[in-house]
């Protein structure tokens, strides 16, 4: 995606820059250094050792051209990588370079770079969406009384307001969130050494692992390079993400075309316009999380179907998941930004809103009626009643209150008032207020979070 015409439109670049050639670079070096200074701190490797290979651990002294063309007769960068940084290790100290990367593994070199890279990621898609839910907030506090219909099904279903929809949008992306914080403060150091025992330290490995995974600020964990659940739970959270994001922007879609027009994407210059049609003022940022939101689960797919790394080394399905992963990580920092750019300055016509709450002249009110009368005749009196108040009312082109009270068993009510009451879409809200409320402190929450 990254070098598509595509890319600016579809993209997250500074997302992207997480798993760019340098990054992984910087980051499996990093590995090797962390490596390097725990194995000085055990007496396992000299002190003078560990400093020569973190002196010659500079990505930019790294020929990255060079490690592509050889990774593809190595299977993965960390082969020539590591022998890249021992040439230049022995260059200046013959010993030093007997002591780069002793023990381990080219998987561990990736796997835990992967690790920092997504936590770098983690970090940029944790500030998307802490900004996202200050918008969703202030939709959801700021239009708690904007009365709008609900639909379901595609049809109007009973008043709602777009406080209330807003809070739906926003409690999902602050499900998807939470389960990133938990994620981004539980990344696993992968180090198993070339068969997944460290046998080459003998009984120090679990200290070891502790030692490294503390220098590089991941989670020292047993051995998971062909236990991969660490990673497919990654990959389901994103995909989670997408796919909530991917609702919303739905939901916005439809609310803008032209029969409902009850919102517009923020006017801009050249945005939104059509190479043909000089009236058309398209839902542009929209569209873009819904084409990426239809990108994620494919990608999720591939991580999953990557399940069988089999034995202690996968031939195969570690390179179709590493790169889904990365592909996935592109993807959902798209759909949020996407999302940021179609709820920045969007256009809320609340007057449209109540024209289309008023469409069926009362007839959406018909639950509400219904409860109105249940205590005076009974719930399945009720309910006979009004479908036929309601057939009446759409038969006759009339509001529904005329076809009520043409009929015989409304006319012997003594006491209308209740039924007047159903009819006012603002009386019949229930837990409105209360689910507005709830998602905004869970929003209010992670933001505290992030600022403690």
């Amino acid at each position: 995606m990254s070098s598509s015409l595509l890319s600016e439109y579809l993209g997250a670049p500074k997302l992207a820059d997480c798993f760019a050639a340098m990054a992984l670079l910087e980051n499996m070096l990093a590995f090797e250094v962390a490596l390097a200074r725990a194995q000085a701190e055990l007496g396992l490797i000299p002190e003078s050792a560990a400093a020569a290979i973190a002196a010659a651990a500079t990505a930019k002294e790294f020929d990255l051209e060079a490690l592509r063309k050889q990774t593809a007769e190595s299977s993965n960068p960390a082969i020539p990588l590591v022998r890249a940084l021992t040439a230049n290790v022995t260059a200046v100290d013959a010993a030093a370079g007997d002591c780069v990367h002793l023990g381990s593994t080219s998987q561990d070199v990736m796997d835990s770079a992967l690790m920092l890279s997504c936590r770098a990621a983690l970090q940029l898609l944790d500030g998307d969406l802490l900004r996202l839910e200050s918008e969703l907030s202030a939709l959801a506090s700021g239009h708690r009384g904007t009365l709008m219909p609900a639909r379901t099904l595609s049809q109007q279903a009973g008043p709602t307001t777009f406080g209330v929809k807003a809070a739906g949008w926003l409690q999902g992306l602050v499900n998807g969130h939470t389960r990133l914080r938990q994620l981004h403060t539980a990344l696993p150091l992968q180090f198993s050494g070339a068969t997944g025992t460290l046998a080459a330290y003998g009984d120090r490995g679990a200290e070891l692992t502790a030692a490294v995974a503390a220098m590089l600020g991941l989670r020292a964990v047993p051995p998971w390079q062909t236990e991969r659940s660490a990673i497919r739970e990654m990959a389901a959270m994103l995909a989670g993400l997408a796919a909530t994001a991917g609702k919303i922007a739905t939901d916005l879609l439809l609310m803008m075309q032209t029969e409902v027009g009850e919102l517009r994407e923020a006017p801009a210059s050249g945005r939104g316009g059509s190479s043909a049609l000089p009236h058309k003022r398209n839902p542009v940022a929209s569209m873009a999380v819904s084409a990426n939101a239809r990108r994620a689960p494919g990608l999720l797919g591939t991580v999953f179907a990557a399940f069988d790394q089999t034995h202690e080394r996968a031939a195969g399905a570690w390179h179709a998941e590493f790169m889904a992963l990365t592909e996935l990580f592109e993807v959902t920092g798209g759909v949020l930004l996407g999302l940021q750019r179609a709820l920045r300055g969007l256009e809320i016509d609340q007057a449209r809103m109540l024209q289309n709450l008023a469409l069926t002249r009362g007839v959406i009110m018909s639950e509400a009626v219904t409860a109105a009368l249940r205590p005076s005749i009974g719930q399945s009196a009720a309910q006979g009643l009004v479908k036929r108040a309601v057939a009446d009312a759409v038969a006759g082109d009339i509001p529904l209150i005329e076809a009520l009270v043409a009929m015989s068993e409304i006319a012997a009510l003594k006491d209308r008032a209740e039924l007047d009451r159903a009819l006012d879409p603002a009386s019949y809200l229930g837990m409105a207020d209360h689910i507005i409320d709830e998602a905004l402190a869970a929003a209010a929450r992670l933001s505290g979070e992030n600022a403690g």
